[in-house]
């Protein structure tokens, strides 16, 4: 059975966040109590539909007895009782704890693996479907950082990407991507294979997370090109290191301003996101799961281009349409991830 005080409990909170909205909150309150109300909202849908499914069901039983009605009774319980498990299940899911980077922007880092050139063109790839995903989803795409081969694979690609749900829906993709298929370059016909990582991290706000000055030090120098009319002449680059971790964070866009707020950006989404994987490791032996862990070091996927499949190897998914998700159709994939940890989740909580 659902927790009936929990359901009391988030049913009260809403009403107290809507008392506050209708009576005029302080202004550096209301985007707070805005955000909780609009978050709480869809899940109090669910509970009263929940309780109102309930309350029908247990008046449809009264009128079996009644000899009037019997008829409609009859007709109605089959319905109700099959309908409020799928309810409940709903409902469990909208109560699980929310992950509170799952609204946030998303800061996608895409690099070669094993592989030379051909892990360059396949990294290229993996950008090109993230970007057209983000098109298909309304959401706005950015790039903060891009340095490409000159056979135009990408040796790093930095991106921002802001829209309803994007960091919900992309922290699965973080890992080892990997591709097997033919290269241009192979004379011989012959199958390779080679790999790419993608990292997904929440942007974090200046707020979040806050970096001493002498944590860190800028230094500028000539941005690098793919070579000729491309190279940066000025000295607009900016890498920024960050001494206590030693993580070291670069960007070369033209403007040496935007540079350094770049480079910031992607620090503050690494040591959050360092931070957010030292508690999962504490979480670790309760839950095995690796789904969403962010484990850049895991092989998550296979993309096999002679035979047009891919294989999520998370939760063992195999598609044969992988032109379809090279043009970033990968929402089937992504809803299965959201499901499978979704499960491990409620196991966890029941058990």
């Amino acid at each position: 059975m659902l927790p009936e005080e929990k359901l009391d409990q988030i049913l009260a909170r809403f009403e107290y966040l809507e008392a506050l909205l209708n009576a005029g909150a302080e202004p550096a309150k209301i985007a707070e109590i805005s955000r909780e109300y609009s978050e709480l909202k869809p899940v109090v849908t669910q509970i009263e539909a929940w309780r109102q499914a309930r309350a029908d069901l247990d008046e449809a039983e009264g009128w079996l007895s009644d000899p009037e009605m019997r008829d409609l009774a009859e007709e109605e319980l089959p319905r109700l009782k099959s309908r409020i498990p799928e309810m409940e299940q709903a409902l469990r899911v909208a109560l699980l704890p929310k992950d509170a980077a799952d609204a946030r922007p998303a800061i996608l880092e895409i690099r070669p693996g094993t592989g030379g050139e051909e892990a360059a063109l396949f990294a290229g790839n993996l950008l090109r479907m993230y970007q057209k995903y983000a098109e298909k989803h309304g959401w706005r795409f950015e790039m903060m950082e891009l340095t490409e081969t000159e056979l135009g694979g990408v040796k790093e690609a930095v991106a921002r990407i802001e829209g309803e749900g994007v960091f919900a829906r992309l922290k699965y993709e973080s890992g080892v991507h990997r591709v097997q298929r033919v290269p241009e370059t192979e004379a011989g016909g012959r199958i390779h294979t080679s790999a790419a990582t993608v990292a997904v991290l929440p942007e974090v706000e200046a707020v979040d997370i806050d970096i001493p000055a002498n944590d860190i030090r800028i230094d500028t120098m000539r941005a690098s090109g793919a070579g000729g009319q491309h190279v940066n002449t000025t000295d607009s680059a900016v890498r920024i290191t960050h001494i206590p971790t030693g993580i070291v964070v670069t960007s070369s866009e033209k403007s040496q301003h935007q540079n350094r707020a770049n480079a910031m950006a992607v620090l503050r989404a690494r040591l959050f996101e360092a931070e957010r994987d030292r508690a999962a490791s504490e979480r670790a032996e309760t839950r095995k799961s690796q789904v969403g862990s962010g484990d850049r070091s895991e092989r998550i996927r296979t993309y096999n281009f002679p035979q047009g499949r891919l294989t999520d190897h998370r939760i063992n998914l195999t598609l044969y349409s992988l032109d379809k998700v090279m043009e970033g159709e990968i929402d089937e994939v992504v809803d299965a991830l959201i499901a499978d940890d979704q499960a491990a989740k409620l196991a966890e909580m029941e058990a």
